[in-house]
């Protein structure tokens, strides 16, 4: 009875239930995935799932005390990729809501590079807001000038936030928007980002202690992709390499959805494919002409895109 239908089951080793989980910790070959409980467990990948990353939602099936495979990949939004050697895009971290663009006084602040980080975030699908760090180092004047040199992100809709990692107080403005949200910080050497992200991350050594051994690595290094809890709630993915991204491979076509204040123009153009350099016709040269478009945002675009097109021609 009940065995016609091939070998009965054993009983003591019943097929593993399917879970969902999340990615939390990347060790190339193996995952740590955290089920719906908060267990930790070191998650091999089947071969057709392809490349999971920190941040990442899944499907995954226990083998062993601890251990899992995981079978599938869940839909992913807000993906952030960076160049393979081969021109192509290699994902870095997943299911990003915003991104934090760090800047200081020191170093020398780049729009530029804010450009950059603003680009990567508007085609990844993620927010973006401007933090400037150590503002405890800034007078009443200083900080009115980089206000104001602040303020054309502003009026495009990116929050300017004053912060320092010295103080509750120096943090609260950013605590503010992480609840229910998974954040990274990025930004050029020097802004901070280790500190702030210390400062955020008051149980760190504790989640990093559990999640070594969950790996059975016995160890943490500074490399590892890590998600971690923020004491308020959300969550801060964090590793160097998230850090200190620069523009991801992004194709030249591409380009001007990353510039928000560009949206309204696009495909008001007298030429269909108009870059935006130069052409006749061109609606964005006059919103910039009409003042609805900074001069030098426009500038900024036709850098990077003169970058793009360079580094196409690399592969």
């Amino acid at each position: 009875m009940g065995h016609s239908r091939g070998h009965p089951r054993r009983a003591d080793h019943p097929p593993a239930e399917l879970r969902e989980g999340r990615v939390v910790q990347h060790h190339g070959a193996t995952v740590i995935v955290e089920d719906t409980d908060g267990g930790l467990f070191n998650c091999n990948i089947r071969k057709r799932v392809g490349r999971v990353v920190c941040g990442d939602r899944v499907r995954w099936q226990p083998t062993a005390e601890g251990q899992g495979v995981v079978v599938e990949l869940l839909p992913r939004h807000g993906l952030l990729t960076r160049p393979d050697p081969r021109g192509g895009a290699r994902p870095l971290a997943a299911n990003i809501d915003q991104i934090f663009v760090v800047c200081a006084p020191e170093p020398p602040l780049s729009e530029a590079l804010i450009d950059r980080y603003l680009v990567a975030a508007e085609l990844a699908g993620c927010a973006a807001l401007i933090l400037v760090n150590k503002s405890d180092l800034l007078d009443a004047a200083a900080r009115e000038a980089l206000r104001e040199r602040l303020a054309e992100f502003e009026a495009i809709g990116y929050p300017l936030l004053f912060v320092n990692s010295r103080s509750a107080e120096g943090l609260a403005p950013l605590r503010a928007h992480t609840p229910g949200r998974t954040s990274i910080l990025v930004g050029q050497s020097g802004v901070g980002k280790s500190s702030l992200v210390n400062a955020l991350l008051p149980d760190q050594a504790v989640r990093v202690g559990a999640l070594s051994a969950a790996s059975g690595l016995g160890r943490h290094t500074t490399s590892d992709t890590t998600l971690y809890h923020l004491p308020d709630g959300g969550d801060l993915i964090d590793s160097p390499g998230v850090r200190d991204f620069h523009l991801w491979h992004i194709d030249r076509s591409e380009l001007a959805r990353g510039f928000r204040e560009f949206t309204p123009f696009l495909g008001q153009c007298r030429f269909h494919n108009c870059r935006h350099i130069n052409e006749p016709g061109c609606a964005i040269e006059q919103a910039v002409e009409s003042g609805r478009i900074s001069p030098r945002r426009l500038q900024s675009y036709r850098q990077i895109y003169a970058q793009l097109e360079e580094a196409e021609t690399r592969f």
